[in-house]
């Protein structure tokens, strides 16, 4: 396969796998609330989050080798095959670690409240509990803890796209064989042992395929280093930190949310969040591949071409995303209660104030994208760290005085700083390299988030004059959409042109207008 048709293969494999999650997070919602109730519910997302959060050594262990894995190549194997075997063997580790660490929650009295239900009286949906956390945990050790490490190895060699699209299978396969048990009436135990055993199934074919292309490319055994792996592993700790504090606005939350709300406040929170979770699945596969083109331009020096990439993410926040949002706040509630099956009550303001921290997180990506395209790890770690303690203070303020819109708060005033403080790292940044951030147009793309908000606090606080409130802040968010294309400069709208062209319907009505 060429480097090219690699290149394609691996991305269109990433927006299938999104789009999987996508679809999996908005079909299986109502499925589980049709055959469960809502504490069930509950339960079931946080040992996800439980599971995930367990994971965060795991992960940036994996990421380190990946790129330690990437720079040795074939060009020096005899040191991948060490890094490879030592690392196998910090992953075991790992993966009993965490056992150990539900182990001892468990005899301490701790795992109740981490999941929620510290005054939990039913015995078995305990015993469930347990059983469920060390299936899936046992699945980990192998597929996850071991498993993912030998998947990163093989990348340098080309087969990136073929473990993507094994990724893809993998999303399919973990999201539908729960549902499935829960369909033919399994409680929570039935639905945890399926998914373990399913994750373990399917991953002994994936195995196999592993084992082959390591023989092709002389990937054998060698004696593991316990030095080397722990080694590897200190230095991976940073990563770790890193993804810690960022899941921590992300499935994180959920961890520190459900001691404060119990296991049905966090199924309401994880509910009303899932379309938030859409809308920002969708922005990655915009943003992601422009990324590397920005990079470029940035590396050029190249003032025109940069500013046209950051265009082509605002334009897709101004035109699609926060008329979408405004839509959507207009017509959700009734779309809600059916979805949900009138199992968990809509919060108009909890929703309004999530979608905002999605556009909030759009305004932020061009900055995002600097920083982190450049490696400035330091300021990375810095934002992570305040943004982690304004979520986690947050909650803490906000909860016994708003319930869970003290969340929704906690969370977009996190959004909120992290986005002004990504922005600043990166105007020093192009300032050093000579180059201009682009004040005019970033400010107009941020006027088009307070006019959303604008017109989602009339609509909830206005509701009979909810249709004026919508027609006007669209239309605002048209006369901000003109502000914007006036200081963009031609090459940018040249580019937003070609773009919006390739839109379903957008490219005979572009033509027409230009003829």
């Amino acid at each position: 396969m060429s480097t090219i048709a690699r290149v394609i293969s691996g991305s269109v494999s990433s927006w299938v796998r999104i789009g999987v999650s996508m679809i999996a997070q908005m079909a299986l919602v109502p499925l589980y609330l049709t055959h469960w109730n809502v504490k069930t519910y509950g339960v079931w997302l946080s040992i996800q989050a439980f599971i995930s959060v367990m994971a965060t050594l795991d992960n940036g262990h994996q990421t380190f080798l990946a790129y330690e894995f990437l720079k040795f190549g074939r060009i020096k194997l005899d040191k991948l095959r060490e890094y490879l075997w030592s690392g196998a063997v910090v992953g075991l580790f790992l993966g009993i670690l965490q056992i150990i660490i539900t182990i001892l929650l468990l005899y301490t009295g701790l795992l109740g409240k981490v999941l929620g239900e510290a005054h939990l009286e039913d015995q078995a949906l305990i015993r469930s509990i347990i059983y469920v956390l060390f299936a899936l945990e046992i699945s980990w050790l192998f597929c996850g803890s071991v498993g993912g490490i030998f998947v990163r190895v093989l990348s340098p060699f080309g087969y990136y796209p073929r473990f993507s699209w094994w990724g893809v299978l993998s999303a399919v396969v973990t999201s539908i064989a729960p549902a499935i048990a829960v369909v033919y009436g399994g409680d929570l135990l039935l639905a945890g042992e399926v998914l373990a055993i399913a994750t373990i199934a399917f991953n002994i074919p994936q195995f196999i395929d592993m084992y082959i292309l390591m023989r092709k490319e002389n990937i054998g055994f060698v004696r593991p280093s316990i030095k080397t792996g722990f080694m590897n592993f200190k230095f991976s700790l940073l990563l770790s930190g890193k993804g810690l504090l960022e899941n921590v606005r992300q499935q994180g939350v959920r961890i520190i949310l459900t001691p404060m709300v119990g296991a049905s406040g966090l199924a309401n929170f994880s509910t009303l969040r899932t379309g938030a979770n859409v809308a920002l699945q969708g922005l990655n596969t915009i943003v992601n591949p422009l990324e590397p083109e920005l990079m470029r331009f940035l590396h050029q020096k190249d003032q025109a071409r940069s500013e046209a990439s950051f265009g082509t993410i605002w334009i897709v926040l101004m035109a699609i995303m926060a008329p979408m949002v405004l839509i959507v706040q207009m017509f959700i509630g009734p779309i809600y209660t059916i979805w949900t099956r009138g199992q968990i009550p809509f919060n108009p303001i909890l929703f309004a104030t999530l979608s905002l921290g999605v556009l909030v997180y759009a305004v932020s990506q061009p900055a995002i994208a600097i920083v982190v395209g450049n490696n400035l790890l330091r300021s990375q770690l810095v934002l992570s760290i305040i943004s982690a303690i304004v979520v986690i203070l947050g909650l803490v303020i906000f909860i016994p005085y708003f319930g869970l819109m003290g969340a929704g708060i906690a969370l977009l005033l996190a959004e909120i700083i992290s986005t002004n403080g990504y922005r600043y790292v990166a105007r020093n940044w192009l300032q050093e390299n000579g180059l201009i951030w682009p004040k005019a147009s970033s400010r107009i793309a941020s006027a088009s988030v307070w006019i959303t908000a604008g017109g989602m606090a009339s609509m909830i606080w206005i509701p009979s004059l909810k249709w004026v409130s919508l027609i006007l802040a669209l239309a605002l968010l048209v006369w901000n959409f003109w502000r914007y294309w006036k200081v963009l400069p031609p090459l940018a709208t040249e580019k937003a042109m070609f773009f919006l062209s390739k839109l379903p319907g957008m490219k005979h009505l572009i033509i027409k207008k230009a003829n």
